[in-house]
C-alpha cells in the first residue's frame, strides 16, 4: 500500500503547546490517533479565535470540514509537550486548507504532520458560499 505524502508549508502564523496526560495515551502506550485529532481540532479552533474568528463565523461565513489527512511521523508519550503550528492555505473558490505541523518540545522531533480542508458555507441557507475575502487575505491569497 503506498503511503500519504503531505508536504507542509514553511512558515506558521499560529503556535499553541498542550502537554499529554496518561490520559491521552492508546492503551497505556503512546498519544492515541483519537486524541490526536481532537487535538488538531482544538488547534484550528484556537487559531481562528487568534484571527478573531470561530468555527460558526468567518467574516459571517461558517466552515465545514471536507476531509482531513494525518500521517503520523513519530510517538508521543505522557509529560511530552506537543506545539501545534497551523496556517491556511491551497484556497480555492469555496475553501482552503489548514495545515499542521505537530512536534515535541522545541520543534525539533517532528510527531505528525495533518490538513484539514475546509468548505465555507451559510449554516442558514446550508448552501456554500465563497471563501470571504478578507480571510484569504490574512494569507496572501
Amino acid at each position: 500500500m503506498a503511503r500519504i505524502k503531505l508536504d507542509l508549508p514553511e512558515t506558521y502564523p499560529f503556535r499553541t503547546e498542550v502537554p499529554i496526560r496518561e490520559a491521552d495515551l492508546h492503551r497505556g502506550i503512546h498519544l492515541g490517533n483519537v486524541t490526536l485529532f481532537g487535538l488538531i481540532n482544538q488547534a484550528r479552533v484556537l487559531f481562528l479565535e487568534s484571527l478573531g474568528y470561530s468555527e460558526v463565523d468567518v467574516e459571517g461565513a461558517g466552515t465545514i470540514m471536507a476531509d482531513a489527512v494525518v500521517v503520523y511521523r513519530g510517538e508521543s508519550f505522557a509529560g511530552d509537550v506537543l506545539r501545534f503550528e497551523v496556517t491556511a492555505g491551497d484556497f480555492s473558490r469555496t475553501g482552503c486548507d489548514f495545515f499542521y505541523r505537530v512536534t515535541k518540545g522545541d520543534g525539533a522531533t517532528e510527531v505528525a504532520r495533518a490538513k484539514t480542508a475546509i468548505t465555507f458555507m451559510d449554516y442558514a441557507t446550508r448552501k456554500v458560499q465563497p471563501v470571504p475575502e478578507p480571510f484569504r487575505a490574512r494569507f496572501g491569497a
